[in-house]
């Protein structure tokens, strides 16, 4: 083999495109390929399992919707729902009410209050069963909540989708063994102290209203915390928007962000307005025809034939309770995006230069050349010093005129903001804390009124 002059070798060496140079440097990987490919198979894998998981919760909350009667898809399916709530709902406890009463029973049930709160308790379950089934039909399940791929961005959340959509069921379970409960106790009191021919048929009885009262108030509550489940899916898209305007500083995309954000609140309010405001009118009426009928019944009225004017009431103001929480709550989370953006105006405009330095250091650079042309320029020069001369050319703005342009974005953006404050609607009204304390004086107002009409003191 021929022996290379040393200083050939050394150039070789030091010479990155000389032949001799590319065979004796060997390229060693910094990270494995395998390994790559093994952390991608498993990303995917888990983002399989969570999208399984995700797919599972969804078919349960669908199937739960099946079968109390809220996917009316089909004519067949139509049918069978109001069907079954008008035997259920309605006839069974209004059979039962106006079977021969006993001697006495007058004391543990009075008819003409249990008529009314079947009628409010089955008017409510109407309206939830209603507005839901309509909104299913036209969306299905998944737009419907906003959790499909092209509108919530389901691959991004499905973490915080799997524990909205279980926190529904538990949020239902939490309010509705409570009152189911004061309903059993309240039914064996009564069927206790009220004689039938057999004990079966008291056994029937009880079994028959519970089952009623557990049918509709379920249908009722459900519509209720399904508007709270939507309501909270949309707090996540809030949530990530705040962080999203905290680390990303282009106006175009959190602007575009933020549109679609108030578009899906305004579909809400288009969804639900109708439910909203005739479960206002239903329960308010019905508190107050309850104030009328028990300060204006002359008899004694016992927990065990006024019980039932209890839970419906709770059962009532539950509902109203979860749709103002779930409506205020993503209503102030979408007007509490302007405060945050005028707080990361401020942060980013007194972290950047300051304008108007930038701009007094070059006029007062000028103005010193003007004022003093002796000393900006060399007296003596040389063939150098007039070219460099001859290279200098007008002051540049560019970075000025780039803070002033993301300033004035920035500003713009805020204004927007303000300007267009997002939120859970009904017919304009905007329902936040304001409407409450609204709904609130009015409630207030009418207790009053029919206290005012029914009390007598002396």
């Amino acid at each position: 083999m021929p022996q290379l002059p040393l200083s050939l070798s050394l150039e070789s060496m030091a010479d990155p495109h000389n032949p001799f140079a590319e065979e004796q440097s060997v390229a060693v990987p910094l990270i494995d390929p395998n390994q790559n490919i093994i952390l991608l198979k498993d990303e995917e894998a888990a983002e399989e399992l969570t999208d399984a998981e995700l797919e599972e919760n969804l078919q349960k909350l669908n199937n739960f919707l099946l079968l109390f009667g809220f996917h009316q898809c089909s004519l067949l399916r139509t049918v069978i729902s109001w069907f079954t709530f008008g035997i259920i709902g309605v006839s069974v406890p209004v059979c039962i009410l106006l079977l021969p009463t006993c001697s006495g029973c007058e004391k543990y049930q009075i008819n003409k209050f249990e008529l009314d709160i079947i009628a409010s308790q089955a008017l409510l379950a109407a309206i939830s069963l209603l507005c839901v089934s309509h909104n299913l039909r036209k969306h299905g399940i998944r737009k419907f909540l906003f959790v499909d791929r092209y509108h919530g961005h389901m691959g991004k959340f499905r973490k915080e989708y799997i524990e909205m959509i279980q926190g529904f069921f538990r949020l239902l379970v939490l309010w509705i063994i409570p009152c189911f409960i004061l309903k059993t106790i309240r039914e064996v009191i009564r069927v206790i102290y009220v004689d039938h021919e057999s004990w079966w048929i008291s056994v029937a009885i009880l079994f028959a209203l519970l089952s009623s009262w557990a049918y509709s108030t379920i249908i009722s509550l459900s519509a209720s915390v399904l508007l709270n489940l939507v309501c909270n899916l949309q707090v996540i898209h809030f949530a990530d928007y705040k962080t999203l305007l905290e680390s990303d500083s282009d106006v175009t995309a959190l602007i575009d962000e933020h549109v679609r954000l108030r578009h899906h609140l305004s579909k809400i309010s288009h969804r639900f307005r109708i439910f909203l405001l005739l479960e206002f009118l239903v329960v308010t009426s019905s508190q107050v025809v309850t104030l009328f009928q028990t300060t204006g019944y002359h008899g004694i009225i016992t927990l065990i034939n006024g019980g039932d004017f209890a839970i419906s009431s709770i059962v009532q103001v539950v509902g109203i309770v979860i749709c103002l929480h779930a409506t205020a709550k993503i209503s102030h989370r979408a007007q509490r995006v302007a405060s945050i953006a005028s707080r990361w105006h401020a942060l980013v405009t007194s972290n950047s230069p300051d304008p108007s330095r930038m701009r007094g250091s070059i006029s007062e650079g000028n103005f010193e050349a003007l004022a003093n042309p002796i000393r900006s320029i060399p007296t003596v020069f040389s063939e150098s010093d007039l070219e460099s001369l001859d290279s200098i050319g007008p002051p540049n703005y560019t970075q000025l005129a780039s803070h002033v342009s993301s300033y004035n974005k920035r500003q713009a953006f805020v204004m927007y903001l303000q300007s267009n404050p997002a939120g859970v609607t009904i017919y304009g009204w905007t329902v936040d804390r304001e409407l409450i304390n609204t709904v609130f004086i009015i409630e207030f107002s009418l207790i009053l009124f029919v206290l005012g009409k029914t009390m007598i003191f002396t």
